[in-house]
């Protein structure tokens, strides 16, 4: 895995820590992050030897939301940012890099830090699980400059919150702690060390069967929202994808034999 002067990647056995690496400015998002972060969303999604993926942000926050320089040439120039075309499947690339993380066949964990703003925000909700430091910061806050969130949010946020909560924190921009994320669920967990958090968490899911974690993962996304007949036969179709394979047959030997299994990637 390659790293670059936005986005670093480190590769620990099968376990891949992503970060955001824009300290200075908080990781705001600039053009040069928002294609960094695609380039990573591309490596990771050929990524065979990587079963979970914990990403950060560098410095004192997770990221702050649209770089101001970057918002500041929008302003000036409307017409130069082409929202319409679909640039990365049924995504642009403001989209791709929050729904990018859900598309990933392995689960990915954000650790979350500092403050999530705006696109940070939206960033966050394309992970698989959350955790954040008890003092982490969020806001919806396209609001508080007139627009509306456009990363993504719109297609993650209907699988974590109420619509109320969603239109509220929409419409008003306010800031919310981590406490109310959690009540909310914008956050699966509170932790004082997140990031350390994440790493035990996807070391737990990186010991189980690459076989079955990435199965469940396209079972839970594409089951989501879906009506029984079709969730039901999605549970049969991907445990027949399972079921009697190398490493199924290896997860039940270990248990039997109690040892650590040895899955193939």
């Amino acid at each position: 895995m390659s790293s670059t002067n936005r986005v670093t990647v480190t590769r620990n056995g099968p376990i891949t820590h992503v970060v955001l690496n824009r300290a200075d400015k908080r990781n705001a998002l600039d053009q040069a992050m928002l294609e960094a972060i695609a380039d990573t969303l591309e490596q990771l999604s050929k990524a065979r030897e990587t079963r979970a993926v914990v990403l950060s942000g560098d410095g004192e926050a997770f990221c702050a939301g649209l770089d101001l320089m970057s918002f500041g040439a929008m302003l000036q120039n409307p017409d130069s940012v082409d929202f319409v075309t679909r640039s990365h499947g049924d995504a642009n690339l403001f989209q791709h890099v929050s729904t990018g993380w859900r598309d990933l066949p392995m689960p990915v964990i954000t650790a979350l830090h500092g403050v999530a703003f705006g696109g940070g925000f939206q960033i966050m909700l394309g992970a698989d699980i959350r955790v954040a430091a008890p003092d982490t910061k969020f806001s919806i806050m396209e609001a508080k400059w007139g627009l509306v969130p456009d990363m993504g949010g719109m297609a993650l946020m209907p699988a974590v919150a109420r619509q109320d909560i969603v239109r509220r924190l929409t419409y008003t921009a306010e800031i919310f702690d981590a406490s109310q994320a959690l009540e909310w669920g914008f956050v699966s967990e509170l932790a004082d060390k997140p990031i350390a958090r994440a790493l035990e968490l996807a070391a737990q899911i990186a010991a189980r069967s690459p076989d079955s974690t990435r199965a469940a993962k396209r079972l839970i996304t594409d089951t989501w929202g879906a009506d029984r007949a079709d969730t039901l036969m999605a549970e049969s179709v991907a445990q027949k994808s399972v079921l009697g394979g190398k490493n199924q047959i290896e997860a039940v030997m270990s248990n039997f034999e109690k040892r650590a299994p040895k899955f193939k990637d």
